[in-house]
């Protein structure tokens, strides 16, 4: 018995010996346990003999605690929102960069860069490559010739670029329809030259971007008082401290509704980029005309080269120094002859050629898209009557061609920002 009963008493004593050796680990971890508890818990000591400010002093760290909390969740907040607005100034800076490299694309058709040009005599390229000097060189900006002006365009441009339209008193109801469209239409970059106090106090109490010139002997009794085409030839001379100013210039009658940002329709490759009076595209772009003489005989025909006039109450005009003559030379023509016309002198001094008695301009030019900067003899003559032609949308309508204007520009409204296809109906083709 002795014998079977002596392994079994020594796995006995082992199975005792890890059991309680087992209890003591467990023991040891609960211990351990139960300090790390109490060390979280009583930092400071459990017997600390200022308990009181112990747990004071625990208390306020709670507090300490929770009010960093708060603070970083105020902090993660604005945090949020400050990513949130760099966010969407980034997304309008990637647009502003894309129109910016579309227009620098642009710039490239005039061959070579401009610095090269003006400064290296280059050799003709291969046949077929070679392309003239297209866009002449911007003007240093010189903000000392209006420092208050410079200052409101430094607000307001984009790019050096803004939408300019001057008006007095006389035309107040289609200035309304002019700046209420452009609103619609999200330009920011736009101003209202006013020419007498009544128009700058309406402009402001509307939100509209305005500068009163500062007064001008004979030239500010004209913006006062005078009439379209005497407001029209004052522009040649109120825009020439812009282009000095370095920047460049949409032009704009009142009479226009903008159903389109402009901007980004411009190819900026010329001194001048305007709307044509043409009515389709052959007198808008240029034909041969040929001239029939009979007497002549055999020399009977005469090849002509016929192009419609540029509308002067729609053009971008770049800041050089041909565009700056241009503008002078108009208004020295406007100003020694009150019967002038301020369009016909402008298209004369834009195209009329050097020859003997004369020097002509060296400026370059663009027509403008036809159907997207429309005037009006385009929209009630043809487009209105034309299924596919009614499909477009055009940037600007212009209702030059009738007299009738305040009525129209609302119908044009109604027709392509409301989508009321009968708007256009009531009216006439050309004038009653």
């Amino acid at each position: 018995m002795a014998s079977r009963g002596t392994p079994l008493m020594r796995g006995s004593g082992s199975s005792a010996s890890w059991t309680r050796g087992s209890r003591i680990g467990a023991a040891i971890v609960v211990g351990v346990l139960v300090g790390c508890v109490f060390a979280l818990l009583y930092p400071d000591g459990f017997f600390s003999a200022n308990s009181g400010a112990g747990r004071q002093i625990i208390s306020s760290k709670k507090a300490s605690s929770y009010g960093d909390s708060t603070e970083k969740v105020d902090s993660l907040k604005s945090e949020l929102a400050a990513a949130m607005e760099n966010n969407a100034k980034l997304k309008k800076q990637i647009r502003d960069l894309i129109l910016t490299l579309k227009q620098d694309e642009q710039r490239k058709d005039g061959g070579e860069s401009q610095d090269f040009v003006l400064t290296n005599s280059p050799k003709a390229g291969r046949f077929g490559t070679v392309k003239a000097l297209r866009t002449s060189p911007t003007l240093e900006p010189d903000e000392s010739v209006n420092p208050r002006l410079a200052k409101l365009l430094e607000k307001i441009a984009i790019r050096r670029e803004l939408i300019v339209a001057l008006a007095n008193a006389n035309v107040r109801e289609m200035l309304t329809v002019w700046f209420e469209n452009i609103k619609k239409v999200g330009i920011k970059n736009y101003l209202v030259v006013a020419l007498d106090d009544e128009t700058e106090a309406f402009c402001t109490s509307n939100g509209v971007p305005v500068y009163r010139r500062n007064p001008d002997q004979g030239v500010d009794s004209i913006g006062k008082t005078g009439g379209n085409h005497a407001v029209s030839g004052l522009k040649f001379r109120v825009l020439r401290e812009f282009l000095q100013l370095g920047y460049s210039i949409l032009l704009s009658d009142v009479d226009i509704v903008y159903l389109q940002d402009p901007f980004p329709h411009l190819h900026r490759d010329s001194d001048v980029e305007s709307m044509s009076d043409g009515h389709n595209t052959m007198t808008a772009y240029g034909y041969n005309d040929v001239f029939d003489d009979p007497p002549m005989g055999w020399a009977r025909y005469a090849h002509t080269m016929r192009i419609w006039v540029y509308n002067s109450g729609f053009f971008y005009i770049r800041p050089t120094i041909a565009s700056v003559e241009l503008l002078d030379r108009v208004a020295s023509r406007l100003a020694a002859d009150e019967r002038a016309w301020d369009q016909a002198v402008f298209n004369e001094e834009l195209f009329f050629p050097s020859h003997p008695g004369y020097v002509g301009l060296h400026a370059s030019k663009r027509t403008m898209d036809i159907y997207l900067f429309m005037n009006s003899k385009v929209l009630f003559r043809s487009v209105r009557n034309d299924e596919n032609l009614s499909k477009i949308k055009p940037v600007i309508v212009h209702v030059n061609y009738h007299p009738d204007k305040l009525p129209r520009m609302k119908a044009v409204v109604e027709y392509y920002t409301n989508g009321k296809k009968d708007a256009l109906k009531p009216f006439p083709e050309g004038s009653e």
